[in-house]
């Protein structure tokens, strides 16, 4: 892993309790170079995509190759309520060298399949929404035998073709060509779709493939019971889930800080509740948080947002 960036305790940074209270004062260090197998206490492992190659390549604003670190920096500083059994390391990042973005998708594969082999719970912060080919192919590496079904929290539905390269707009796309040539069903739900976000192009590929959406109008709160039941019903068809989180779905109300930004998105709420929808299935192996972009964050808003989803999906996160 050429791009490999290790772990660094700058970022853990917050008030100092003295009795553990905060997270940054609970944090571990795993260098993937040097890492072995955890013991018998559950681990979850924050890896870092530090690349927005794909973001510049799709005509978006670049800055979030270093939306992990901003995300780092909040999460320390939040208090700590993880079960005293589960360990919480920081695994580094993967970079983007030369700007080979394939380089970068490739290294994230390496460095998430090391991961689950060395029994590690992945949680992947960044960066371009690039970054959901290399995540699902570590995850396809180390469950072959599994059918793995993809929740998308996100506006967009990342299909674009990549005839001329990958970028942020092509990772499901290039997820759904390997399924079909490689004879395996592609299974994938985009909550919050926008209409005003997504070309006519775009939702005929999406019909191509059986994509299962909801659109940004439905995707609310009052429709929760319905909500529920469509997700549910998702997840009753595939024998594992992957999460991904796209940051510009939210309104810019409330995440600001993202390569392109609608004040037309969906709420934090929404999306809590379904994700504890789908954590509480037990069937998720893998999530990651894409698309956090420091250099547009207004008083830190959209890292604080990133930060809160990982502390909650810390506190529900089952894995015992």
């Amino acid at each position: 892993m050429r791009s490999y960036i290790p772990p660094n305790p700058d970022f853990w940074t917050g008030r100092l309790s003295g009795k553990g209270l905060y997270l940054h004062e609970n944090i571990r260090y795993l260098p993937l170079d040097t890492s072995r197998e955890t013991d018998i206490r559950p681990a979850i492992a924050l890896l870092g995509y530090a690349c927005d190659e794909g973001i510049r390549r799709n005509q978006g604003r670049p800055g979030a190759a270093k939306g992990a670190d901003a995300i780092r920096h909040q999460l320390g500083r939040m208090p700590m309520h993880l079960d005293e059994r589960i360990m919480l390391f920081d695994a580094g990042s993967i970079g983007c060298t030369d700007n080979d973005l394939e380089g970068a998708q490739n290294d994230l594969t390496l460095a998430v399949s090391q991961l689950l082999e060395l029994h590690y719970y992945p949680i992947v912060i960044g960066g371009g929404h690039d970054m959901a080919y290399g995540h699902f192919n570590g995850l396809i590496r180390q469950h072959q035998n599994k059918s793995i079904g993809i929740i998308n929290f996100d506006a967009h539905f990342d299909l674009r073709r990549n005839e001329t390269g990958n970028n942020s707009g092509t990772p499901f796309y290039q997820i759904a060509s390997d399924c079909q040539a490689g004879g395996l069903d592609f299974r994938y739900l985009c909550l919050g779709i926008r209409r005003d976000a997504n070309d006519r192009e775009l939702f005929q590929t999406a019909e191509q493939f059986g994509v299962d959406f909801i659109n940004a109008k439905q995707f609310a709160l009052h429709r929760l019971v319905q909500i529920e039941r469509e997700i549910l019903q998702f997840i009753s068809e595939v024998d594992a889930i992957y999460v991904t989180i796209d940051l510009d779905g939210f309104s810019s109300a409330y995440a600001p800080g993202v390569s392109s930004p609608s004040p037309m998105g969906f709420s934090p709420d929404i999306v809590l509740e379904s994700l504890k929808i789908i954590l509480d299935s037990t069937k998720t192996i893998g999530i990651d948080i894409a698309e956090m972009n420091p250099e547009y964050d207004a008083d830190g808003l959209t890292a604080k947002l990133g930060a809160s989803l990982i502390h909650f999906i810390l506190d529900h996160l089952p894995l015992f």
